[in-house]
């Protein structure tokens, strides 16, 4: 019996998206895509109900971008938990230590009812170690129902999220459901980041956080126009053109170079002689290893720093990793950096200066 077998009897009481049975013409596709993207969206920007104010640090500050995720709301976890099911079963499969053929059929459909059962346990362990940390305020402060709450709002997204993807990779939609919740969480970022109202009094008067706002609102009210105009490429506190046009370059320079195919020569076995050039595309693996290595730092951070403020000075915490808050001028953002351990090493440097 293989230990995919184990699973049937609760991968059937799962919600699935059952396939198409007609080919779906492309208005179609286009329409739900549109609505999964929609849904996302409004997930988003969807407060959580029972959450209080809470001085903790973020752990996915720097990871939230990738990871489609927003602080406060249902779409808390992002696509961490499906990236890390995932990658774990498929680490599984490949090790041998669970048996699957998926050219057959029937072990197909338990892999996938597999990876739905893993998601929702992991989105479930993940929601009520974010309630227990204290992310959202100490439990016995917010409550025994409330924590609870918080925990099903946030496992209810992750099952919305996980049927979403689902209904696009079975044809119903474009593409994967992780990649464009990703693209759409990405411009969504950037947009705002380049052309954000909001309006921050750093210590020398109010800034707009857009860099493009930002950049005519110096060149307005700042005297020395040239000291204005340096202050909009490279201020530390806040989003600035550099960081805006650095964006832009790698976003031209990612098109560009998917272009790039390396051409193999291929023989034929049955005509002798005979060789066809296969292309391969440069980016052949696309966004998946970023993807992957972002969820693996992800984890590691979530767990260093919740181990890290239950016992700051326990020896396995420091080789987990130690945190201290960020710097003064990123006060604006509350959110802490890793200074030893594990999560530290796996940090890549905020500067250049720091990489010496």
């Amino acid at each position: 019996m293989k230990l995919l077998h184990l699973i049937r009897p609760v991968s059937s009481i799962i919600p699935e998206v059952e396939r198409p049975k007609y080919k779906v013409p492309s208005r179609e596709k286009i329409l739900w895509t549109s609505v999964a993207l929609l849904i996302f969206m409004v997930c988003s920007n969807l407060p959580l109900y029972g959450i209080q104010t809470a001085s903790t640090s973020d752990p996915f500050y720097w990871m939230r971008v990738i990871l489609a995720s927003n602080r406060g709301t249902l779409m808390e976890l992002g696509v961490s938990p499906l990236v890390t099911t995932g990658m774990v079963l498929q680490l599984l499969a490949g090790a041998k230590v669970i048996d699957v053929n998926l050219d057959d059929k029937e072990d197909r459909v338990l892999f996938t009812g597999a990876q739905k059962v893993v998601g929702i346990i992991v989105t479930l362990i993940e929601a009520a170690a974010y309630v227990a940390s204290g992310i959202y305020g100490d439990v016995s402060a917010i409550g025994m129902g409330n924590a609870m709450l918080i925990v099903a709002q946030l496992t209810f997204a992750g099952v919305v999220l996980l049927m979403l993807d689902e209904m696009l990779q079975k044809g119903y939609g474009y593409g994967s459901g992780i990649s464009l919740f990703i693209a759409a969480h990405i411009s969504e970022t950037i947009l705002w980041k380049a052309f954000s109202p909001t309006t921050i009094n750093t210590g020398r008067g109010l800034e707009f956080e857009g860099a493009v706002l930002a950049f005519f609102h110096l060149i307005v009210v700042r005297p020395n126009k040239l000291q204005a105009l340096r202050e909009a490429l490279y201020r530390q506190n806040l989003p600035n053109l550099t960081n805006l046009m650095a964006t832009c370059l790698v976003f031209a320079l990612c098109i560009y170079m998917q272009g790039w195919r390396v051409y193999l020569n291929v023989k034929l076995g049955r005509a002798r002689g005979a060789e066809q050039k296969w292309p391969i595309k440069l980016f052949y693996t696309s966004n998946m290893p970023i993807i992957l290595q972002t969820a693996l730092v992800s984890n590691i951070y979530f767990m260093s720093q919740m181990v890290y403020n239950q016992a700051p000075t326990s020896v396995f915490t420091k080789l987990l990793g130690e945190w201290n808050p960020a710097s003064p001028e990123n006060a604006a953002i509350a959110h802490s950096v890793p200074t030893g351990g594990l999560a530290y090493y796996v940090s890549p440097p905020a500067t250049l200066s720091d990489m010496f």
